[in-house]
C-alpha cells in the first residue's frame, strides 16, 4: 500500500513537472513595439543637468551597489532610502532627493540588475536578494539611533511593502509609497500595468510550479518585458535602461503572494498616487489597504500620471510633512 502511494506521488510529481516545463518552453521573449506604455519625458527632463555623483557601497557578496547620497547636514535627521521603479534607476529621484535633503539624509541606490553598473542586467542571484541588499545598504550608512524611512515608486514601492513583511521589517520606522505595485491581481493594478509590463504568463506559471517543489535551476529565465519607449532606448541614457527581468528578479521586486499580509506589516506610511495614473487605479489604494491596516495616509494628485507623480510638487510637500514626524 505504501509503495503504491509513493509510486502515485512520484508519477504525479513527474507529470506536474512535465507540464511546468512545457509551459516554460512554450513562450519566449519577443520584440515589443516601443510605442506604448509610460511617458518617460518627465524622468528624462533632468538628463541634461548634472546629477548627484554616485558612490559604491559593497554588499555581502562583494557586489558594488551604486548609490547617490544627499546629506542633510543635520544630526537629528532621519534616513530616507528611495527605491526606483521597474526598468529605470535611481536617477529618477534626483530632483526630489535634493529637495528632501533639507529634512532627511537621503540615499538613492541603483538596485542590482539596473543602472549603469548593474552586474547582470535584469537578474540577481536568488529570490529575496533585493531585501538583503537594502538591509546591507541601511546597515552600512545608518547612524546609531537614526530613524529609517524606506520609500519607493511603482515596483520600488512594491519592494518597500515586501521589505516590511519580510525578515528586515523591524528596521523600518516609516514608509513612503509612490503609486506602488501591490500585485498583478490586486484591484489597484490595470491590465499589464497600462501596457507597460508584458508578462510571459505561461513561463511564470511553469516556474512557479517548479519553485513549489524547490526547483530553482531555471529562475534566470526572462518572464517580464517592458515596453520602453524607443526614444528612451535611442537617447543618451538608453544604455542604462533595463527592458526585461528574470523570474527571480521579478519575484523579488514585488510583495509576496499574500500581498495584503505584507501590506498589514507596514509601519506608519504615506501613499501618494496620481489620479491620471496609466498603470494603476489610484482610487483603489485606500479601500484595499485600509482593510488590513490603519497606519496609512493617502493623497491623490489630480491630473498626474504614473511617472510624473515623483516630481509633482504635491508629492514633495506631502513627504516633507511626513518626514517632520520623524
Amino acid at each position: 500500500m505504501v509503495l503504491a502511494i509513493l509510486k502515485f506521488l512520484a508519477i504525479s510529481v513527474a507529470i506536474t513537472g512535465a507540464i511546468a516545463l512545457i509551459l516554460i518552453a512554450s513562450e519566449r521573449p519577443g520584440r515589443l513595439s516601443g510605442t506604448a506604455g509610460l511617458d518617460f519625458s518627465g524622468p528624462l527632463s533632468a538628463a541634461g543637468t548634472p546629477a548627484q555623483p554616485q558612490e559604491t557601497v559593497p554588499l555581502r557578496d562583494g557586489f558594488g551597489m551604486q548609490v547617490r547620497s544627499y546629506d542633510s547636514g543635520r544630526e537629528s535627521a532621519p534616513l530616507l532610502v528611495l527605491v526606483h521603479g521597474s526598468g529605470w534607476h535611481g536617477l529618477q529621484f534626483d530632483a526630489l532627493a535634493r529637495r528632501l535633503s533639507a529634512r532627511a539624509d537621503v540615499l538613492v541606490p541603483d538596485l542590482r540588475g539596473h543602472g549603469a553598473q548593474p552586474g547582470k542586467r535584469g537578474d540577481l542571484a536568488y529570490i529575496g536578494q533585493f531585501e538583503d541588499d537594502l538591509a546591507d545598504l541601511i546597515n552600512a550608512r545608518r547612524k546609531p539611533g537614526q530613524k529609517l524611512i524606506l520609500g519607493g515608486h511603482s515596483s520600488g514601492g512594491g519592494l518597500v511593502v515586501r521589505f516590511a513583511g519580510g525578515p528586515y521589517g523591524d528596521m523600518l520606522d516609516g514608509a513612503v509609497l509612490l503609486a506602488p505595485f501591490l500585485k498583478h491581481n490586486a484591484p489597484t493594478t490595470r491590465p499589464n500595468s497600462g501596457g507597460w509590463a508584458q508578462p510571459l504568463t505561461r513561463r511564470i506559471i511553469g516556474l512557479s510550479i517548479l519553485n513549489t517543489f524547490r526547483i530553482t535551476a531555471l529562475n534566470h529565465l526572462t518572464v517580464m518585458q517592458f515596453n520602453m519607449p524607443q526614444a528612451v532606448l535611442d537617447g543618451p541614457l538608453g544604455d542604462t535602461a533595463t527592458t526585461a527581468y528574470s523570474y527571480r528578479l521579478n519575484t523579488s521586486y514585488a510583495p509576496r503572494g499574500d500581498y495584503l499580509a505584507d501590506v498589514a506589516a507596514l509601519p506608519p506610511f504615506l501613499l501618494v498616487a496620481g489620479e491620471a495614473d496609466e498603470a494603476f487605479d489610484a482610487a483603489a489604494y485606500q479601500p484595499v489597504m485600509q482593510a488590513v491596516t490603519d497606519k496609512g495616509r493617502y493623497l491623490l494628485v489630480p491630473d498626474t500620471g504614473h511617472l510624473a507623480i515623483v516630481d509633482a510638487p504635491e508629492t514633495a510637500n506631502a513627504i516633507e510633512g511626513f518626514l517632520d514626524d520623524f
